[in-house]
């Protein structure tokens, strides 16, 4: 039996402490002793890490019993606990504002973050906006069956997206909510192919573009062993990105790219989509170009399924980066539709849009 803790807060935010990036993590628990072990665990990567935890002795914490017998499927027990009832009031703002970016995940696990069509949800982003903060923002596949698997999430979107700046889903995600049709139909084996090998670059741009019209600035979807896909607005949005906007947004703007995965000896893949999310902030925040970004993601993300946990495979930055630079070999990834092309020198595929 190993504990350990998991989602955003713990993945994405710790991956971002290793990586370099000054980070404080904000997420609630209980007054019981699961939420003295979360603390506990995450103040060991540091003791500052936690000060920002919420704790409500009304309520417990949130759990996950994850039963992983050899060779079958993974079966997860989840208990919501303090994530329910977390709000807008439970982000401490005053810390927010100091700060150049503000990463939030996972609303589908958190019932009052989808209820009123995201009213609270919308709510912290704007708020956030407000404080001149780049945002970003996160999403899990839901349970069909439960609460959140009925909630209208194209409304939810579009009430959040217009204060959304950074949004990296997954495909799968994405799909569920926008397209729940072509999710169903995708997610039937078909030949031994399975969802991900059958996403288009049409219907990439297709729901990145819908996505963009809501109000997102630059909007990718993790696609797995394909790699990550982005597409970008344009220059006047790119600029009210907030704190973290680059310094030069005319070179990130009006642009649709998909970076191919390095080439590793695959250990597991848990919190690799959040690993993958902290080496785009962290090149985001590094204010490197957009390319750079893109790879900085793919390559956080495959060191990061070279270990067994959600962690342990994560290497600070400088060594990352020269990993990236000493020729380290990618996944082969051919994308044969209109419009796109293979830049040698950034070893991206160009679509379209940024033709």
């Amino acid at each position: 039996m190993t504990f350990s803790t998991g989602g955003p807060v713990s993945n994405t935010g710790l991956a971002l402490h290793k990586l370099g990036i000054p980070t404080q993590l904000m997420g609630k628990v209980g007054g019981d002793l699961l939420g003295q072990v979360v603390r506990r665990l995450v103040g060991s990567h540091g003791h500052h890490l936690a000060d920002g935890m919420v704790v409500d002795r009304a309520v417990n914490t949130s759990y996950t019993i994850i039963i992983s017998p050899p060779g079958m499927d993974r079966i997860f027990l989840h208990c919501p606990g303090a994530n329910d009832t977390f709000s807008a009031d439970d982000v401490r703002y005053e810390v927010v504002a100091e700060s150049d970016l503000f990463h939030f995940g996972y609303p589908p696990l958190m019932k009052r973050m989808f209820e009123d069509d995201g009213a609270q949800l919308a709510a912290i982003f704007r708020r956030v906006k407000e404080l001149g903060v780049t945002t970003s923002l996160d999403m899990a596949v839901p349970d069909p069956a439960s609460a959140a698997g009925r909630a209208d999430w194209p409304a939810i979107l579009r009430a959040v997206m217009p204060y959304v700046d950074v949004f990296l889903p997954s495909i799968d995600e994405s799909l569920y909510m926008l397209r729940r049709e072509i999710y169903e139909e995708l997610s039937q084996p078909a030949g031994g192919d399975d969802l991900l090998s059958r996403i288009t670059p049409a219907l990439l741009s297709e729901l990145s573009g819908e996505l963009l019209k809501m109000g997102g600035k630059i909007v990718g979807f993790k696609l797995g062993d394909r790699g990550l896909y982005m597409h970008t607005a344009g220059r006047l949005a790119i600029e009210t990105l907030g704190a973290a906007r680059p310094s030069n947004p005319a070179t990130w703007a009006g642009k649709e790219l998909w970076a191919p995965c390095f080439e590793v000896d695959v250990v597991g893949t848990t919190g690799s989509g959040d690993a993958t999310i902290a080496g785009f902030l962290s090149a985001l925040l590094r204010d490197m170009s957009l390319e750079e970004a893109l790879t900085a993601a793919v390559a956080v993300g495959a060191c990061n399924v070279e270990a067994a946990d959600a962690l342990g495979g994560i290497r600070p930055w400088e060594e990352t980066w020269r990993r990236v630079e000493s020729s380290w070999a990618r996944r082969a990834l051919c994308i044969n539709a209109p419009g796109w092309r293979f830049d040698d020198r950034e070893q991206i595929w160009v679509g379209a849009a940024g033709s």
